[in-house]
């Protein structure tokens, strides 16, 4: 779940950024695939016995890739050294952070300009196509379908730039809104775990309060 967020949902080969989230027809998935920078096993790629077992299942020994890229540096495993993967694990953080401005603001008024059309994106998109419309009661109808798909490609993708925000600044928030953040955060897990993991879970509801955060 970690990779997912980190990745925003991209191949974090600089040089392919391929989004892993599809939809074919009706259809929608990832093509996301957990690679080890040092592998796993005794002899497999980038091998290193002096890496523990802890070591090689830890977040920091793990990248998020397409199919083709993690095929790629393990079957080219001269060409993918650990120094090159882990940097694109690092250059594919800060890039992300950088597209979607994620930064330290001075004040709370410009931290909420900046997540403010995110939860309106959010709040818009299940207003339309949600589970609460009355499409819902209309068998034939397509909007239930176009609601997963935008869970997928709008939904989670925004969820996670939130909390990022709300990460970078959180010196800025109240201890009031640090509770409705931490709700909003186990709602962002339940709903991962759901549409990424595919867990038959009752998801946490979002908390409508996180629409008022950082107002003077």
């Amino acid at each position: 779940m970690k990779l997912f967020a980190d990745s925003a949902g991209y191949c974090q080969n600089p040089d392919c950024n391929v989004n892993l989230f599809l939809t074919v027809g009706q259809t929608e998935f990832h093509i996301a695939e957990m690679a080890h920078i040092i592998s796993a096993g005794q002899g497999g790629p980038r091998t290193n016995q002096s890496t523990s077992e802890q070591e090689k299942g830890d977040f920091s020994n793990l990248i998020l890739l397409c199919p083709t890229c993690h095929t790629k540096i393990d079957k080219a495993e001269q060409e993918y050294p650990e120094i090159i993967i882990k940097e694109w694990k690092k250059h594919h953080s800060e890039k992300i952070n950088s597209v979607f401005n994620i930064k330290q603001f001075k004040n709370r008024t410009t931290a909420r300009q900046a997540i403010v059309p995110i939860l309106n994106e959010n709040k818009a998109v299940f207003d339309i196509y949600g589970p609460l419309t009355d499409y819902r009661y209309n068998p034939e109808s397509e909007i239930p379908k176009l609601w997963l798909s935008k869970i997928q490609q709008i939904i989670l993708p925004n969820n996670r730039k939130l909390l990022r925000v709300l990460d970078n600044n959180y010196t800025l928030i109240s201890d009031i809104e640090a509770k409705t953040v931490e709700i909003f955060r186990q709602h962002v897990l339940d709903l991962e775990a759901k549409h990424i993991n595919q867990e038959e879970i009752e998801v946490l509801k979002f908390p409508s309060q996180l629409h008022l955060i950082f107002e003077n």
